[in-house]
């Protein structure tokens, strides 16, 4: 890569290692979901394995990338979601969302978000605070707690067995308020309920007086690929009332599925 200067002299500028970290990055960007092996990015790269490894393990360590068993296989980290409105600008999803999170915010008159699958915990990548002066504490770009979360328990109770019993031994199930869900019985209870109804509750599960819904949004393989919610205060909500936003949320996360070319696993 080079430079022109007014006296027509090229300069090169170009640093190699940064360009085939860059070009690394965007490899794990357009691979498959599961994440691309070291194999894989030693092809893209046309490089050798070794070096392949050293750039792939200085980007885990930085939080650009990170490294995911069995393999390793390499997908996109925590820094680069964080980049950029904190997540917003960092997901194509966000853009296919927001419009929705705006309606289903004026809708509702709560705050609503949109999470992914990562690795079956939800990241939230786009939120619509809702109106009026009530704000929550709802960063993007950070994994939060499946167990405690409605897109949590939605997209674990969507997946195989075998994730809940690993998210359940990585987390620890921590209580965060006197509702929380503690035991790997309790909640797999729990997940049976949600994938039974379609969407699932947070009933102030992680914050005293805070009420989430949230439905599934699938890919275009049926898997779940995220969840869309809404966040407000718990006051004297019905069941009847929770069961009218699990419907509208559904109705809401099954346009995010047309919109990807995705469809409910049979």
């Amino acid at each position: 890569m080079t430079d022109t200067t007014e006296s027509g002299e090229k300069r090169t500028y170009a640093v190699g290692s940064v360009v085939r970290a860059l070009r690394l990055v965007d490899l794990v960007a357009e691979g498959p979901a599961e994440g691309v092996t070291l194999t894989e990015l030693t092809r893209g790269l046309g490089t050798s394995k070794s070096t392949a490894y050293s750039l792939a393990r200085t980007l885990v360590d930085a939080g650009y990338l990170r490294d995911v068993q069995p393999g390793p296989r390499y997908r996109l980290g925590m820094a680069l979601v964080r980049l950029g409105d904190r997540a917003s600008a960092a997901h194509p999803l966000a853009d296919v969302v927001k419009p929705v999170l705006h309606e289903l915010s004026r809708q509702t008159g709560m705050t609503a978000r949109a999470a992914i699958n990562d690795d079956g915990y939800p990241m939230f990548i786009a939120r619509v605070d809702a109106p009026g002066t009530i704000r929550f504490h709802t960063p993007l770009g950070v994994r939060e707690l499946p167990h405690t979360s409605a897109a949590g328990k939605v997209i674990l109770s969507l997946l195989p067995a075998g994730v809940t019993e690993r998210v359940a031994e990585e987390t620890g199930l921590p209580p965060r308020t006197r509702k929380t869900i503690t035991s790997a019985a309790e909640l797999r209870a729990e997940l049976d309920l949600t994938r039974g109804r379609g969407y699932g509750v947070d009933d102030e599960e992680d914050s005293d007086g805070v009420l989430c819904v949230a439905a599934p949004v699938f890919d275009h393989t049926g898997t779940v690929f995220g969840a869309l919610s809404v966040t407000g205060l718990k006051g004297d909500q019905s069941v009847r009332q929770i069961t009218e936003l699990g419907g509208v949320l559904t109705e809401a996360a099954d346009r995010i599925t047309r919109a990807l070319g995705g469809h409910r696993a049979l």
